[in-house]
């Protein structure tokens, strides 16, 4: 009797890249690994998408559409090409309209992709329908997704298998066409008792004949259990990682599947060990110069109680690197789970594990619940459509207060339809204003990356990529923001590991003792010298991402004076009294110190 078939798609160069160096690996040093894993009989990969697109601009200096084609190139005309979208958002920072919705469909059908992976945070299917449409509608397939974790403990409500099968009923009763489904855990935290049901479930529910899929991480521990449990239960696919981006933070191993599999009723993708062995002994070359995070390579039994997924853990991590405060890491996560019970139960993947760990960071950095992160305060309110429960009233009313803005209930693309820069006419004449050619490529990615996407078309994108020979303990050390003094003169340097670019601007001393926590404004501080004059500080290393106000300008108490960028976090920089700004001391795009001097005023 044949076995049965089991397709399986390698996430090493997308999912692998991103759960463990944070998406920052060139695609010249990986391509000749995409060659050995076409060899190796590999025909069905993840090759872009989700925080991949964005890192690509962000950090590489590299075009993701021209990477997408340099991948299809390599892998041939039959390859199943597979990104990662995430419904409303697909791969921007935020909601996008209808028009960047059907611009980002027509681009990826136009750059490779065979088949699109589209899922909703919370599981609310209506930010499914129109996504769903345009990938249909240019051509692709449709890999429709209902998102899973495990709540922490004492939290009832949503994410059992009752959840998941109303949320699935919710998908065929809508009409959403789709091509194939999948069970995302991307933090890898449902138990595997659960999988088997819910696969089991929606087995029953499908039909034999719909493909279905689990896909998961090896962060908390369970993952190749968890895939033996959905395979047992009726699933026909699941998704796999090579060596040294496989297991930790990433998905389980090619070769470590293969032998949990042995003398079972499953054959693998018609994969064989020898030819998968050679493959990644190729990638591991490949990949020999990059600095791989200790964090990535552990399971982490605590991942249950505050759920951060993989993909997003390693990039929250680099992050924390490049600002100087990694020591904070623990008690984020930890921070990481009443963040999850008040705030809905919306599944931790990105967006909203990036909203959960900002919230947490704020939590750590400035106090419990003294300020609330913006992509956190939108969702509790509704703005990116209903969480699987209502989040937390008093969180709610809160976040009301501090982003000034009325709970809704209104559908986001007609927020974002409203809104003029989600708009292809407003990244136009961007463009043009910027001296740029208004490619409908580069309006996507001006679109989809904001002030990053125009620096990268102009050339001014900053190389952050950490390597490392040996993975240098000493070198990875050094990473952060420092304040260092030349000639009398104090200056703000960023170092990054490897060969990224080392930026040093001027700045000036922070105040002698540091904040620990405080509200959204700095403490006012009398300035020796200069009787009434008051100073501004940073609470937390970041970059400075928009100035609002300049020298000269009159300001009442809590006008927005700049904007930092942390964690993908903004942070508001108010001023703390009435009066009139006298300096500016930073410039846009500098990096900045904890409690580093930002702005004066009387």
């Amino acid at each position: 009797m044949a076995k049965k078939y089991i397709d399986v798609m390698d996430t090493t160069f997308r999912d692998g890249f991103q759960s463990v160096f944070g998406g920052r690996v060139l695609m010249d040093d990986f391509f000749p690994a995409v060659e050995a894993a076409k060899k190796a009989g590999i025909t069905h990969f993840e090759f872009g998408g989700g925080a991949r697109f964005q890192s690509l601009y962000f950090y590489l200096q590299e075009d993701a559409f021209e990477m997408m084609d340099g991948f299809r190139e390599i892998v041939g005309p039959d390859a199943n090409l597979q990104v990662l979208s995430r419904g409303i958002n697909t791969v921007m920072l935020d909601t996008g309209s209808r028009e960047m919705i059907d611009l980002f469909a027509k681009m990826f059908k136009k750059h490779g992709t065979t088949t699109v992976r589209n899922f909703d945070a919370l599981n609310d299917v209506n930010n499914l329908a129109f996504s769903s449409e345009m990938i249909k509608k240019h051509g692709m397939n449709h890999e429709v997704v209902v998102t899973m974790m495990d709540l922490p403990p004492g939290c009832t409500g949503a994410h059992d298998v009752a959840f998941y099968e109303k949320t699935l009923r919710n998908i065929l009763d809508s009409g959403i066409a789709f091509d194939s489904v999948c069970f995302k855990d991307a933090s890898g935290t449902a138990n595997p008792h659960k999988v088997y049901e819910t696969i089991e479930m929606a087995r029953k529910l499908l039909g034999e004949s719909v493909h279905l899929r689990l896909h998961t991480h090896e962060t908390a521990g369970v993952s190749v259990a968890s895939y033996l449990a959905a395979l047992e239960a009726g699933a026909n696919g699941i998704d796999m990682a090579a060596s040294p981006v496989s297991g930790g933070t990433s998905q389980p191993d090619i070769l470590t599947m293969l032998h949990a599999t042995k003398g079972s009723n499953y054959n693998l993708g018609d994969l064989q060990l020898d030819k998968i062995l050679k493959y990644e002994e190729r990638l591991k070359e490949c990949l020999a110069d990059y600095m791989i995070p200790p964090e990535a390579t552990q399971v982490s039994p605590l991942i249950p109680f505050s759920p951060m997924p993989g993909g997003a853990l390693t990039a929250n991590t680099q992050m924390m690197r490049d600002a100087g405060d990694l020591e904070k890491f623990d008690q984020v996560i930890a921070a990481m789970k009443e963040v999850v019970e008040r705030g809905g139960y919306g599944t931790s993947v990105t967006p909203v594990s990036q909203f959960y760990w900002q919230q947490a960071y704020a939590n750590v950095m400035f106090g419990p619940w003294k300020q609330i992160a913006p992509g956190y305060g939108r969702m509790v309110l509704g703005y990116f459509g209903k969480t699987p429960v209502e989040a937390d009233k008093e969180i709610i009313e809160l976040a009301s207060q501090k982003l000034k803005l009325e709970p809704t209930t209104e559908n986001p693309l007609d927020i974002a339809d409203r809104d003029e820069k989600k708009s292809i006419a407003h990244w136009i004449k961007v463009l043009e204003d910027e001296g740029l050619e208004a490619t409908e490529e580069n309006i996507f990615i001006a679109g989809a990356c904001d002030q990053k996407g125009i620096a990268f078309l102009k050339g001014e994108a900053p190389l952050m990529v950490r390597k490392g020979k040996n993975n240098c303990k000493e070198e990875a050390e050094m990473a952060g923001n420092y304040t260092v003094v030349v000639d009398g003169k104090q200056y703000s340097v960023q170092v990054v590991e490897g060969e990224g670019d080392i930026q040093i601007t001027p700045a000036a001393a922070p105040t002698a003792a540091k904040v620990n926590a405080v509200a959204e404004a700095a403490a006012p501080t009398v300035l020796s010298g200069s009787a009434g004059s008051t100073e501004i500080h940073s609470q937390t290393p970041g970059n400075v991402w928009k100035i609002t106000k300049n020298p000269g300008d009159t300001v009442a108490e809590g006008d927005v004076i700049m904007i930092l960028e942390a964690m993908k976090m903004e942070i508001d920089i108010l001023a703390p009294k009435a009066g009139k700004i006298s300096s500016i001391n930073v410039n846009v795009n500098d990096s900045v110190a904890d409690a580093q001097l930002l702005a004066t005023m009387v």
